[in-house]
């Protein structure tokens, strides 16, 4: 499995470029998760585009350390619903490395933490400042429906210990 050198795996680190056979049972969902994930962001970076893109952030590569922490502790068992996907704007998954990971949500509320890298090319409108972002982003209203959600159903006490 490649992944971003700086982030180690741990038991599943393989340098990066490195390529790994596929494995009929990984260890964890989560794992397996990470690897097939990997696998396809290896895909995705195949693409090439033209202007006027000029820059492409990959939360995945340079915010590796808290999008594994995420990914290890909430993808744990079968579960109802999957939101698979981004925060497209520059305050939610590009500072997190968490889907739809709004930083004070994601380092207050899900209790995530980690080195968040600087990408290898920064808009200076932009930069990349991780869980130190002190901007937010502007539409917080699925964190507030989901925390409501959990709330009903007896659970956000179970996230907020």
């Amino acid at each position: 499995m490649a992944v971003p050198q700086a982030f180690p795996l741990g038991p599943l680190h393989e340098p990066a470029g490195a390529l790994m056979e596929p494995q009929p049972s990984p260890r964890s969902l989560a794992e397996g998760f990470l690897e097939e994930e990997l696998r396809l962001n290896g895909e995705l970076k195949q693409l090439q585009f033209s202007e006027p893109v000029g820059l492409i952030y990959n939360p995945v590569e340079y915010a590796w350390e808290p999008h594994r922490s995420y990914v290890t502790r909430y993808c744990q068992g079968p579960k109802q619903v999957l939101f698979l996907g981004m925060n497209p704007g520059p305050f939610g998954m590009a500072q997190t490395g968490v889907p739809f990971g709004e930083v004070s949500m994601v380092r207050d509320w899900l209790g995530i933490g980690g080195s968040v890298l600087t990408p290898p090319q920064e808009h200076p409108k932009r930069p990349v400042l991780g869980l130190e972002c002190p901007q937010s982003e502007a539409n917080k209203g699925w964190e507030a429906v989901a925390k409501e959600r959990l709330n009903e159903l007896g659970l956000l006490p179970l996230l907020t210990k």
